[in-house]
């Protein structure tokens, strides 16, 4: 039996604007090592979920458990084990890449050999000792999303989320940074990814579930579903089930 990365109980959650909770009594485990994708519509609510598993938001009933620790009572210990990677640029512009990855790596708590260390690995990996002292504000789209990766896996984390990890690179950046998430997984790393991109989706996931108004409509292994459903990809399969009404209003 696999050991749960993330397992969510009877959340409810709601915004202050809006009475009808988008989240009620939602339920959902993520073993540990699985390739999970969180797909849905805009307005499902899977970046509530995910702001909620990253504890951006404040559950109010029920329970997330990531590797056994429960983020309501173990908040500070709950954000050591994972990382995030959000669509959103998280590091400081006017920084190397080198500086920012020493902020970071101080911030999560590392060693000033653990930084040196892992900080001369990730820019070799990704592709970016040649600019490791420049001003990230200068560089392409691409290396910005690489150095956002960087900074997520800095302290090794059992546990990594990610939201539109490759949204804006071209089709090259795109394919080194799924290896690289790939080779992650294959260390020991659970990846729960989100993306419109579902091509690349469907090279990545192994397993994903489909929300819609805040709920789960399907909770499978990838290919599995595609049988089911009788669809050649994950797009055919997301329309298939959600329909193809305009979702972004």
């Amino acid at each position: 039996m696999k050991l749960s990365a993330v397992n969510i109980s009877d959340l409810t959650f709601s915004y202050p604007a809006q009475p009808v909770p988008i989240l009620s009594k939602f339920n959902l485990e993520i073993a540990k090592g699985e390739r999970f994708g969180l797909f849905g519509p805009n307005g499902a609510g899977k970046t509530t979920l995910m702001n909620l598993m990253t504890g951006l938001l404040i559950l109010e009933t029920g329970s997330i458990q990531l590797l056994d620790v429960k983020i309501n009572n173990h908040r500070k210990l709950a954000n050591k084990l994972f990382g995030y990677v959000p669509q959103d640029f998280s590091f400081y512009q006017e920084l190397s890449p080198a500086e920012n990855l020493e902020f970071f790596g101080a911030w999560y708590g590392l060693s000033r050999q653990q930084i040196k260390l892992r900080t001369n690995e990730l820019l070799t990996v990704l592709g970016l000792e040649d600019v490791r002292n420049k001003p990230v504000e200068k560089f392409s789209g691409g290396m910005k999303r690489r150095v956002n990766l960087a900074i997520g896996v800095m302290h090794n984390p059992a546990l990594l989320f990610l939201d539109e990890p490759t949204v804006g690179v071209d089709v090259q950046t795109r394919f080194a940074i799924i290896d690289y998430l790939k080779q992650l997984n294959e260390n020991g790393t659970t990846l729960i990814y989100t993306s419109h991109q579902l091509s690349e989706a469907e090279g990545l996931c192994e397993r994903i579930a489909l929300i819609d108004d805040g709920k789960i409509i399907v909770n499978d292994n990838l290919d599995a579903l595609l049988v089911k459903h009788k669809q050649i990809g994950l797009e055919g399969l997301f329309l298939n089930l959600t329909g193809k009404n305009y979702r972004d209003v």
